[in-house]
């Protein structure tokens, strides 16, 4: 009796893996899962001033009304707004963006000004040479 309990508890054990291997493996025609959909929201090809860098990411809010005084960020790189909308002094160029708009900060003389009535936040991803 206990030698057929062992062989039924055996069976059902193989039976219960092997539905679970069925279960898990796509369909036949079926490659792996697919990758969720990507969007390239910027590409731009940059000369770094050094080759080694220190990469920050920082998140800045800007106050309804908000201007930054004329400055200079220590190194270049993408802004991703994450709310609100900003007036955006660079290099000469002024342009308003807003939710889920990139751009590219070159590193000259910029100002950036909430232009919205509440507050904007964006972040910053700033490639600066070690030190």
């Amino acid at each position: 009796m206990k030698q057929r309990l062992r062989v039924f508890l055996l069976i059902a054990g193989v039976s219960l893996v092997w539905m679970t291997m069925v279960a898990v493996e796509p369909a036949k025609g079926e490659g792996p899962p697919k990758m969720p959909p990507r969007q390239v929201l910027l590409q731009k090809e940059v000369d770094l001033a050094a080759s080694r860098i220190t990469a920050n990411v920082i998140r800045v809010s800007f106050p309804a009304g908000y201007k930054t005084p004329l400055h200079i960020h220590e190194g270049p790189g993408p802004r991703y707004v994450l709310k609100g909308n900003l007036k955006v002094e660079d290099g000469g160029a002024s342009h308003v963006y807003g939710p889920g708009d990139v751009f590219w900060e070159s590193g000259q003389e910029m100002t950036i000004e909430n232009v919205g009535g509440a507050e904007a936040e964006m972040v910053i991803f700033e490639m600066v040479a070690r030190k």
